[in-house]
């Protein structure tokens, strides 16, 4: 493969991934509203997707992020045991998980002011 066409292969990929997501995306939510429009034509009662609120954002955005900050670490940690300079990289893993623990502390703040305990 030439270096022309690598570079053609790259552009195409790096403009195409993101256009398939978003026309994927669209399909998908005209599916489903089409899908909830026959319902109702027919006479189904159909319940509405209750909005996902900010404490589940945040707890969710906390676990993933820690999870993956715990996977970076021990990933590298692993691969520390073969090349020695890879334990440099599993302390970026520090990174991902305060991130995810300010999200748990968040999601924790705003239980709180929801539903107070006095």
């Amino acid at each position: 493969m030439t270096g022309e066409m690598i570079g053609f292969a790259a552009v195409v990929l790096t403009c195409g991934v993101p256009i398939a997501g978003i026309y994927a995306y669209y399909r998908v939510r005209k599916l489903k509203t089409e899908e909830r429009l026959a319902a109702i034509a027919r006479g189904v009662e159909v319940p509405f997707d209750q909005p996902v609120t900010h404490l589940a954002h945040s707890r969710r955005a906390g676990i993933l992020l820690v999870a993956a900050g715990l996977g970076w670490a021990a990933t590298f940690a692993l691969l520390s045991l073969v090349e020695r300079d890879a334990m440099e990289a599993a302390a970026f893993a520090a990174i991902p998980v305060a991130i995810g623990i300010g999200f748990l502390i968040d999601a924790t703040l705003v239980r709180r002011e929801l539903h107070p305990s006095n």
